[in-house]
């Protein structure tokens, strides 16, 4: 199949998306349409950026009836970010005007509660705050048709399985489900067969290595010189769009703070900073406002921006899956990016595992290190904004061929 009228979606959708530039199914949206609009559940192993958005999205809005005031259709995902790119998504191709709650931590519960009073029919929320609103008996979910579980992997490993359960607990038992992941280990796969009826199981094998447009360096270096050896680095590379990544919240604020102060143009990003500035800055970098945006690894879990060029790890991931998870971040849509990893000698072990799991050895690239160096971006500004203008026109067709 290599059109969407092949896999029945409703010719209303296919020209939304065609007017998007979307014309062909990405595979795994061959593979779990006409499964999913044939009312089967789904177990589903994809990467990000493989296009599973639309995969269950498309036939959620499809099949999703507004039959009254409580949601027919609801969608669980890890943090706030992936809310919000999920309900943007949806709304491409909301032919119907389908009723669409966003809940989440940071958000004035009390508005979400009125929206629901007044009726939606497909909510998006983390566990947090969809616990919440059970709890306060403001949200009825048995009427539930299609229950979807987005990321099952990072919800399981940032805690939220008693908050899962809770939210099942008072689903409709008759409904749809739908569980996708990018990695599907024995504790992912355990709850995803418990909570699903005779699932059939999709897995899609990326064709070309993940890794294959990213060119990884390694920067060995110390504790004492890492700071003013990325902004070296920074001065060399001059990137169109950059992500910094920290281990921790206070590492965000410090490296953030430190790097303002020698004229980079950067903004931090991670779950102590209220919501509604959150948002901003993350438009505000879409928008190329500034060059630099420095995160953890929280906070940037399903947040895919088009157009980032490189990405530094500041700090090494405490495992491999999210060392991949972090560079995955550029390299998108046939584009070549370039992401450095800063080594001390503390991060040895953790080298080598990432290492060996990837299949190759990373080049070490040398930097010069001088003291105290602040930003030689400021000086060449009208060079950078020709950058920004020349590279706009490639993003913005990088957009239409890229499928969230």
């Amino acid at each position: 199949m290599n059109n969407f009228n092949e896999l029945k979606v409703n010719k209303n959708i296919v020209e939304l998306l065609a007017k998007k530039g979307i014309k062909e199914p990405t595979e795994i949206q061959t593979e779990a349409i006409p499964v999913i609009l044939n009312d089967k559940d789904v177990i589903g192993q994809a990467s990000t950026g493989s296009g599973k958005t639309f995969a269950f999205g498309i036939p959620l809005i499809q099949k999703i009836k507004t039959v009254g005031k409580d949601p027919s259709g609801l969608i669980i995902v890890p943090t706030r970010e992936l809310a919000i790119q999920i309900a943007d998504e949806l709304e491409k191709i909301n032919f119907e005007n389908k009723k669409i709650l966003l809940t989440y931590g940071g958000r004035e519960i009390a508005g979400q509660i009125e929206n629901l009073k007044t009726g939606v029919d497909i909510v998006i929320g983390t566990p947090g705050r969809l616990v919440d609103l059970i709890e306060r008996k403001a949200i009825n979910l048995l009427k539930i048709k299609t229950l979807i579980l987005d990321e099952v992997d990072q919800m399981l490993l940032m805690g939220f399985r008693n908050e899962i359960d809770k939210i099942i607990e008072v689903c409709n038992r008759k409904r749809q489900t739908l569980c996708f992941s990018a990695t599907i280990d024995s504790t992912v796969k355990k709850m995803a067969y418990r909570i699903t009826k005779e699932p059939v199981n999709i897995v899609i094998e990326s064709k070309e290595n993940k890794l294959a447009n990213i060119n990884q360096y390694v920067i060995k270096t110390s504790d004492r010189r890492k700071l003013d050896t990325l902004c070296s680095l920074l001065n060399e590379t001059n990137p169109f769009m950059g992500i910094i990544f920290c281990r921790t919240k206070v590492r965000v604020d410090s490296l953030e703070e430190e790097l303002s102060a020698r004229g980079y143009s950067c903004q931090k990003l991670h779950s102590d900073i209220p919501q509604a500035k959150r948002e901003k800055i993350m438009k505000a970098f879409k928008d190329v406002e500034f060059q630099f945006l420095v995160a953890t690894d929280v906070a940037a879990r399903g947040v895919d921006i088009t157009g980032v060029t490189h990405i530094f790890n500041y700090d090494i991931t405490e495992d491999v899956e999210s060392y991949i998870h972090r560079i995955g971040r550029t390299g998108r849509a046939g584009e070549k990016g370039d992401s450095y990893l800063f080594v001390t000698d503390r991060n040895t072990e953790m080298l080598i595992d990432i290492q060996k799991q990837i299949k190759m050895n990373i080049p070490e690239k040398e930097v010069e290190y001088i003291s105290g160096v602040m930003s030689a971006l400021e000086l060449p500004k009208k060079k950078y904004n020709k950058k920004i203008n020349a590279r706009t026109k490639n993003i913005e067709e990088q957009k239409k061929r890229y499928r969230q």
